[in-house]
């Protein structure tokens, strides 16, 4: 049995299509929610709080997506501790 990754190794392998172009969602929904909170006009609360959850939901987003690992990488990993 191998040993799991640690974080700092998922972050650095690389990260599968897919999982790129969410990330790319999650940072354009936190660049969103950015926009909204630091809007120059007063907002109504329903916006506030919308661009909240849509900072919350970016962040999360991204912090998953660059987390994922292809399954190339990890056949290969594998396939050296096997040796």
């Amino acid at each position: 049995m191998s040993k799991p990754l640690t974080v700092s190794q998922r972050i650095k392998a690389p990260t599968p299509p897919f999982f790129k172009k969410l990330r790319t969602i999650g940072l354009l929904l936190a660049a969103v929610s950015s926009v909204l909170a630091a809007a120059p006009i007063a907002l109504p609360a329903i916006a506030v709080k919308v661009a909240g959850y849509l900072a919350l939901t970016g962040s999360v987003i991204t912090a998953v997506s660059q987390t994922a690992v292809s399954d190339e990488f990890l056949r290969s990993l594998l396939g050296d501790e096997q040796q």
